[in-house]
This record gives C-alpha cells, sequence and structure tokens, in this order.
C-alpha cells in the first residue's frame, strides 16, 4: 500500500509537472510546432511577443496534483513522493534478494517467453491461466518489466532532465538521446505503469480475488470473500484519502505544504547537488536556431527610458554585506574579464534550447566588491516585475528577484552575460544584463538585471522564500533539478 500511494503521487504530480509545458520533442531545440506529441490545443501568435508561460495548460485537479496549473507545488508533491519511493524500492530489492525470492519476478529460462505469448493469447480469448509460482508467465515478465525496467528507467531518465547532472556530466543525457528524449522517454514510462497498475487491478479481482488479497495483505492463507472485499475496499479508501487530502491542503494552505515539503526535499537536494560544477561545452553547430522567451520586458517608463539611450545611463550596482560598493555601466563590463561558454538552457516547464553566452564571471564581481566574511548570499534584483498569467498567477506589483548562494557565484560559468549567440544580448532575453548559472533552472537566471545584494540571510528580503518565483509561485529555492 505504501508503494501505491507514493506511485499514485508521483503520477499526479507528474501530469501537474507536463501541465506546464504540455509538448514532447525529439531534440533538444524543442521548436515550437516540431513536436511528437501534444496536449494542448493552443496556438502561439505569430504578430506578437509571446512567452513559454503562455504554452501552460491546466489540468483538474481531480487528475493532477495540485492541479490548476500549480508547477511549484506539482514539483514538491513529486520529489517528495521519489524520496519515499525509491527508499521503499530499495528495501524491496534487499529482501528481495536477501530472502532469495528474485526467481518468482526474474525469469531463468528463455522458456518463458513463448509461455508468455500462450498466457496473453489465452487471456484474449476470456481463458485465465493457473496461477503459477507465484505468477503466471506473462504476469512473471510484467512484474519484472516494471520492477527492473520501468523504475530504474523513470529514475535514470528523471536525472537526466536535471540540469545539475547534465551539466556536470554533459555525457550522460546524450547516452539518452538528448534531454527532450529523456523526457520523452519519462512520459512512456508513465504510461507504462499507469496500464501495469490498471491491468494488475483487474487481474487482482478477476482471477483469484480471495486468495490475491490474502498474499498481498498477510503473505499467504485462506479468507473468506467478506474479509477479501472488505480489505480492498480499505485500500481504496486510503489511497484515495491520502490524495483527498494532498489536493486539499495544497490548495488552501500553500504555503504551509511548500515549507512542509520543503524541510524533507531541500537537505537532500542540496546534498546531492550543491557541489556540481558546469562543464558544459557545446559546439557552434550545436547552437539552437529557436530560443524560446520566458518573461515580458519590463513594461515600466524607467526601462523605456534606458532603451531609449541603449542603457547608456543604466549602472549596474553591487551592495549590502560588502567592503565596496560598485555601480558599474556597459562599458565598465565590457572592460573586465570575458567569459564565453556555448551551453544549454533548461526551464522548468520542461523545454531546452542551447546558445552561447558572453559576460563577466559573477566570481569578478565578488572579487572587486568583497564580500564580508558572513555573507552567505547574493540576491539578483531585476528591473522587471511579476506579471499576472491567464490563469491569475503571478503579481506584478512585486520585484522580481531571485537569491543564490555565493558559492554557486562563484562557478566559473555563472557569469552575468551581455552577448547571446555573438551579438548584444536582446531585449526579450534580458538587455542590457542577465545571470547564467549553468547548473540551474531557468527562474534563477535573472534578466534585465538592476542589483546585486549580498546578504547574510534572505529570509527577510520579499516573503522570504529565496526569489520571486518562490514567494508567489511556491517553487523551490533549490533549482538543481
Amino acid at each position: 500500500m505504501i508503494n501505491v500511494i507514493f506511485i499514485i503521487l508521483l503520477i499526479r504530480s507528474g501530469i501537474e509537472i507536463l501541465s506546464a509545458h504540455p509538448k514532447l520533442y525529439t531534440n533538444d531545440n524543442a521548436v515550437d510546432g516540431k513536436e511528437w506529441l501534444k496536449f494542448t490545443k493552443k496556438k502561439m501568435p505569430e504578430d506578437k511577443l509571446w512567452t513559454s508561460t503562455d504554452e501552460e495548460t491546466r489540468f483538474s485537479s481531480w487528475v493532477a496534483l495540485p492541479g490548476g496549473s500549480n508547477l511549484g507545488l506539482g514539483r514538491h508533491w513529486h520529489f517528495f513522493s521519489i524520496v519515499f519511493w525509491v527508499g521503499n524500492g530499495m528495501a524491496y530489492y534487499l529482501l528481495l534478494f536477501a530472502t532469495g525470492l528474485w526467481d518468482t519476478l526474474i525469469p531463468t529460462s528463455w522458456s518463458v517467453f513463448p509461455q508468455a505469448l500462450n498466457t496473453m493469447l489465452s487471456m484474449a480469448t476470456g481463458h485465465l491461466p493457473p496461477l503459477g509460482n507465484p505468477f503466471d508467465p506473462a504476469q512473471q515478465l510484467a512484474y519484472a518489466g516494471v520492477v527492473f525496467v520501468l523504475g530504474p528507467l523513470l529514475l535514470l531518465t528523471g536525472a537526466a532532465m536535471s540540469p545539475s547532472v547534465d551539466a556536470r556530466f554533459p555525457w550522460y543525457p546524450r547516452i539518452l538521446g538528448g534531454r527532450q528524449i529523456a523526457r520523452s522517454i519519462h512520459f512512456l514510462c508513465l504510461i507504462g505503469v499507469i496500464l501495469f497498475i490498471i491491468l494488475h487491478l483487474t487481474l487482482v479481482v478477476v482471477d483469484g480475488f480471495t486468495f490475491n488479497m490474502a498474499n498481498i495483505i498477510f503473505g499467504g492463507g485462506d479468507v473468506s470473500l467478506a474479509v477479501a472485499t472488505g480489505l480492498f475496499l480499505l485500500y481504496f479508501a486510503v489511497v484515495i484519502s491520502t490524495n483527498v487530502w494532498a489536493t486539499e491542503q495544497s490548495l488552501s494552505r500553500p504555503r504551509q505544504i511548500q515549507v512542509g515539503l520543503g524541510k524533507v526535499i531541500e537537505p537532500i537536494r542540496h546534498a546531492l547537488f550543491r557541489r556540481a560544477i558546469s562543464r558544459q561545452d557545446f559546439k557552434e553547430s550545436e547552437i539552437s536556431p529557436y530560443f524560446r522567451v520566458n518573461g515580458r520586458p519590463p513594461d515600466t517608463d524607467e526601462y523605456r527610458e534606458l532603451v531609449k539611450d541603449s542603457f547608456s545611463s543604466w549602472r549596474l550596482r553591487a551592495y549590502g554585506a560588502v567592503e565596496r560598493e560598485l555601480a558599474l555601466s556597459l562599458d565598465d563590463l565590457h572592460a573586465m574579464k570575458k567569459e564565453t561558454q556555448i551551453t544549454e538552457h533548461s526551464c522548468i516547464q520542461g523545454w531546452t534550447a542551447i546558445g552561447k553566452w558572453a559576460g563577466v564571471p559573477v566570481s569578478f564581481l565578488l572579487g572587486l566588491c568583497r564580500p564580508a566574511a558572513n555573507a552567505r548570499y547574493a540576491v539578483f534584483h531585476s528591473l522587471s516585475y511579476g506579471e499576472r498569467d491567464e490563469y491569475g498567477h503571478g503579481d506584478p506589483t512585486r520585484e522580481y528577484y531571485e537569491v543564490i548562494d555565493l558559492e554557486l557565484a562563484r562557478h566559473h560559468q555563472t557569469i552575468l552575460a551581455y552577448e547571446m549567440n555573438g551579438k548584444p544580448l536582446p531585449i526579450e532575453h534580458g538587455a542590457p544584463l542577465r545571470l547564467r548559472v549553468e547548473t540551474q533552472l531557468g527562474y534563477k537566471m535573472v534578466k534585465w538585471l538592476r542589483s546585486i545584494e549580498i546578504v547574510e540571510d534572505y529570509r527577510k528580503i520579499g516573503e522570504g522564500q529565496g526569489g520571486y518565483r518562490e514567494d508567489v509561485q511556491y517553487y523551490g529555492i533549490g533549482a538543481s533539478i
């Protein structure tokens, strides 16, 4: 039952994550209109700027967790459930081999394949085969496929969608065909798990119901039809009530759920990914012909004036817990150390694109302003404000900002980019300056930069969650997966 509860939570939260970008591709350029499968009828306009958030769709809370196009909490539930699903799976593997019961799942003879085919043909004609040891050949192959193929493949493809894993080990997603292929395989595995659950429950009911329930609950013995039915209904009641509670709490108390689940997720994420250093180095020929926009340029008089004078009056301010405050023009930045890199951008919604970026390493600026000994974080403030989407998400009164720790800020591929693909940074991609943090998801990479604030603690900034998306849309402060 524990396994089923977390599998259902994983499936529902996975559907929520898919709703943020309900399109699947065969290559990492993720060109709109080139998807092999999509779950939306939306068409992006050709005569005006659109952003990747315009592609989101809204899935019902009856299906997705929590539903209503809530990517932040969907991810929290997904990663929380993974922790326990993986733990339960490791215990299962250990017991399976320690007790010698592995041969009930793993075929020991090639004859199981023709036997399974005969079994399936027999079932197709309405004749259920006798119980095997403890499964018939078709069931044995199905269980072995889920336990030893689908389960590990879900973990492997999930890891390939982590920007930290991909940045640290650029060869890894290539083994699977790229991040978008991994995302597609992950989805197909999801379909496989759903089909298995449906088939499994059907066979439990129609093929030796009382015998199956005795084995599932008690590990053997005999029970009456009434007891078996009661146990079966109780089983469903626990699973359903858990999902109803998770959905209701997420919709009515989103901040508490964000913080509560984060207490489980963040320490594990931090331990696994905090030392990941980007080693990406793509070729010029791999640069994407198409790079989505996420977030619209600032709609303020201040920004329009800056654009009008080609950002000559713009200054990047560095302040806070520093020995020396800075106020730097674009010319100042151009005169400093320049880092050029070709890397893959991973958006939290699921799309990817490869671009060439050039700018000043953040570590170089930190060397100039010299953070205080007690400083731990860099807060990147934007000239832009949040925007409210068609589903009511977002707050246009709040400044966009994001927080990263100083250890991450000092990575050599953490830069302030003023060029994209060999040209001045376009307005829609963050001119005059944007942050690039190649081990993180895109929402951490603040565009239209105004200033950098060095702080000891970020919890007194905004809602105290570590960024605009975290404050308003319940994202996690960790964006490494």
